[in-house]
């Protein structure tokens, strides 16, 4: 155990953010650099060592949470290191993107703030980058076997990662012109800095992992052809088909979805354009979508010289506390402030658009809303609630419904669905095509970025069995498994 008195004498201090007024003048990222280390090893001595660590439940990779704490609390930083990376194949990724399924699962979270679990984490891992106790790691032979991964979001790259280490000849598809999936175009800058993106794709080059970008798989390359040249392919391409709005209005100039707004945004910090086509400048902005996505619009509006920033919900507000109905050591949904929103905005829950309103020249001018409240588990128009409100850009961030049929990849490789929509699989995440796999989000559904790795180390183990008849690499989770939630 770390320190036996520290949940007892420390309280919890999470990383101090720059100020509002300096951060959105840049799109660095929102904390004070260095502010974490004088603090990271006090709040690491909060954990308990558990006998039984709920933290562990509540994580899909089965991170050694209690083990890596304890050499963070002794500061000792490389066994930190191995221990995390022991389960984690990216932790400066989920260390600043994950919403810390593991703190809500922490033990010491039924009475108390849990112990900053995402902060030590990303603390280790920029610790060991300065240290140089990240290095590549090649096999020390190779199979003979290849493999095609199609999609370098963070499934693709923790599954391609997996076998290359295995000894396999790995190479990464991706359509988009850089590697990273949604951490490259969906991530903005000032969440996650694409330094930490690049210098992993530099450590995997270094092991051996081939990367193709700007081929996309059923246009560029026919699926079944890319089969046949392949040993194995594991399709990791997420569910990239937004949540659409059908109501009046919704073909004016300035309705679209997040992920064509915030690419752009991305594009002008890779340094491709010197201004976003989609820009939020001087402009009256509304989020449609009150989850991470939305968010990410927000921060981003707000850094481009948005008048104003409203953001829309149609559930009702959730609450500060947990409801008895999400009980520790489940994932409740609560009212969470994020850095996005620290930075201004206004915050609407319980609406739903009723339709848009635009100009002569077919602009979206205004959003008409109404109040809506939930009976029998559906939204409901509360009459006489009518209202509209100002809105020259509008971005719909309501989440995804599945992997992208439009290109032909489903439909040359010959995949089977399930009734959600995703690409079906059995329990090593094999498809019914012989050698084809599926990981992450496009087989899960929309989920979070340690899911997406969970299963891109678990869908590795299924890759590597299938072409040698057995394997040493771990398989954190089941196809099966869903997070710890009522």
């Amino acid at each position: 155990m770390a320190d036996p008195k520290g949940f007892l004498t420390t309280g919890r201090e999470v990383a101090e953010t720059r100020p509002v007024g300096e951060r959105v003048k840049d799109w660095n990222e929102v904390y004070v650099p260095g502010s974490l280390l004088p603090i990271i090893s006090k709040q690491a001595g909060r954990c308990m060592d558990c006998g039984i660590p709920f933290c562990h439940n509540g994580c899909p990779l089965g991170n050694l949470i209690p083990e890596w704490n304890d050499y963070a609390y002794r500061e000792d930083w490389s066994a930190a290191s191995e221990r995390l990376h022991a389960t984690n194949n990216f932790p400066e990724f989920t260390g600043r993107l994950c919403p810390a399924p593991c703190e809500s699962a922490c033990v010491l979270g039924i009475n108390q703030p849990a112990v900053t679990i995402k902060n030590v984490e990303v603390s280790i891992i920029d610790k060991a980058w300065g240290n140089g106790d990240v290095t590549p790691q090649p096999p020390e032979r190779l199979s003979g076997k290849t493999v095609a991964v199609i999609g370098s979001g963070p499934a693709g790259l923790a599954a391609a990662q997996q076998l290359t280490r295995a000894g396999h000849t790995v190479a990464v598809y991706e359509r988009a012109d850089r590697i990273g999936g949604l951490l490259r175009y969906g991530i903005p800058e000032f969440k996650m800095e694409k330094a930490h993106i690049n210098r992993r794709i530099e450590q995997m080059r270094a092991e051996g992992t081939k990367f193709r970008t700007e081929t996309e798989i059923g246009r560029d390359i026919d699926a079944a052809k890319l089969r046949r040249r392949y040993d194995a392919v594991v399709i990791a391409a997420g569910a990239t088909v937004s949540r659409d709005l059908p109501v009046p209005g919704r073909e004016l100039n300035g309705v679209h979805f997040a992920m064509e707004y915030l690419p752009l945004a991305n594009k002008v910090q890779e340094g491709d354009l010197t201004v976003s086509p989609i820009t939020a400048e001087g402009k009256h902005v509304v989020v449609i979508g009150g989850g991470d996505t939305g968010a990410d619009c927000v921060g981003t509006a707000h850094r481009q010289g948005a008048l104003s920033v409203t953001q829309l919900e149609i559930m009702p507000r959730p609450g500060e506390d947990r409801n008895a109905n999400q009980p520790w050591p489940t994932f409740p949904i609560l009212y969470k402030v994020t850095s996005a929103h620290e930075e201004g905005g206004e915050r609407v829950y319980s609406v739903s658009t009723t339709h848009f309103e635009g100009d002569e020249d077919g602009n979206v001018q205004a959003l008409h809303l109404v109040e809506v409240e939930f009976k029998d588990g559906k939204p409901a128009q509360k009459p006489g609630t009518e209202r509209s409100i100002p809105a020259q850009l509008v971005t719909l961030a309501m989440g995804f419904t599945g992997t992208d049929q439009a290109n032909g990849l489903v439909q040359q490789f010959g995949l089977e669905l399930d009734e959600r929509g995703n690409v079906a699989r059995d329990a090593d995440y094999a498809t019914n095509v012989d050698g084809v796999f599926v990981a992450g989000d496009a087989g899960r559904g929309q989920s979070l970025i340690v899911w997406a790795i969970a299963e891109g180390r678990s869908a590795a183990r299924g890759v590597d069995r299938f072409l040698t008849g057995a394997s040493a690499l771990p398989a954190p989770i089941r196809p099966t498994d869903r997070a710890l939630t009522v």
